[in-house]
């Protein structure tokens, strides 16, 4: 038998036994299982991949991720879901992924699907898993379901994610109050800027929308850089087709999350009207954090 191994991305590329607590990442193939057996897998961490050769029979994930904590656990509390995100790569072949819920499977992703993300949520209480399906073929070479995955328990309740299973109403809806309060603590990103273009990718069903920040309140990866008009860092935001996403006039501040190495929007009041709520909740002091407001 081959011997199967993990990586954990936590652990700086070093390479694990398959059976080892702090799992992220797993790579192996079908040759080592009996035809009908179901590989029982773990994934612990909040992002990592799956890498599955030549498939053959089934591999069972369980999601069991170890979450930094959220504003709601720091107030005493704990997240009301947490939200997984998975995205195949441009070759998965040779089986289909479902999601098993309190037993029972729905179809995540078909054999040969497209590389866009699909997101789902669960609440802590939920025993929820991945199942991993081979699809028969006569001949299985050059065949292999590859998958990266992330998971955050401090995602807004509505995330604007590719996902069907997210609501239309819930992702595009636009933020309250309270929503923008917390997005400016915890997103991501917070860039303040205008909208540049807006395109429309119907095959991922995304639009892409480009902005030049005027100003970068923070990032937590290097996503707007100089290249714009002197001085201007220009990036580009994502946002599901379906939201109706127009140009406009205006300075707004974008809010979101990194989402397998893309900005997603989470929340865009124009900048006015930020200033308005957040100088209300000063005066009231229910802002949730400090936030530099000129």
């Amino acid at each position: 038998m081959w011997a199967l191994r993990a990586l954990c991305l936590a652990g700086l590329g070093a390479a694990i036994g398959g059976g080892a607590a702090d799992q992220c990442s797993w790579r192996g193939s079908g040759l080592s299982q009996e035809a009908g057996s179901v590989e029982q897998l773990s994934l612990h961490c909040a992002e990592g991949s799956l890498e599955w050769l030549y498939p053959t029979g089934a591999l069972r994930l369980r999601l069991a991720p170890r979450l930094p904590p959220t504003s709601a656990a720091i107030k005493g509390g704990s997240p009301p879901h947490v939200t997984a995100c998975i995205k195949p790569t441009g070759t998965f072949r040779g089986a289909q992924l479902y999601l098993e819920r309190e037993g029972v499977l729905e179809l995540l992703l078909p054999e040969a699907p497209r590389p866009r993300a699909r997101c789902f949520s669960w609440l802590p209480q939920e025993k929820v898993a991945l199942f991993l399906q081979a699809t028969p073929h006569p001949d299985i070479s050059r065949r292999i379901a590859a998958f990266r995955y992330e998971l955050r328990g401090d995602w807004l309740a509505r995330p604007a994610l590719p996902a069907a299973s997210l609501s239309a109403e819930g992702a595009c809806r636009p933020c309250n109050d309270t929503e923008i309060l917390m997005a400016i603590c915890t997103s991501d990103f917070v860039i303040r800027g205008s909208i540049r273009s807006v395109s429309n990718d119907a095959e991922l069903q995304e639009s892409i929308i480009g902005v030049s920040a005027t100003r970068i309140h923070r990032q937590k990866f290097p996503l707007f850089q100089a290249g714009g008009r002197p001085g201007r860092p220009v990036g580009s935001i994502r946002t599901p087709l379906r939201c109706g996403v127009k140009p406009g006039p205006g300075t707004f501040l974008f809010t979101g999350w990194l989402h397998f190495g893309e900005a997603w929007l989470s929340c865009a009041p124009r900048y006015r009207d930020f200033q308005r709520i957040y100088e209300g909740a000063q005066r009231t002091r229910q802002n949730p954090c400090e936030f530099p407001v000129d």
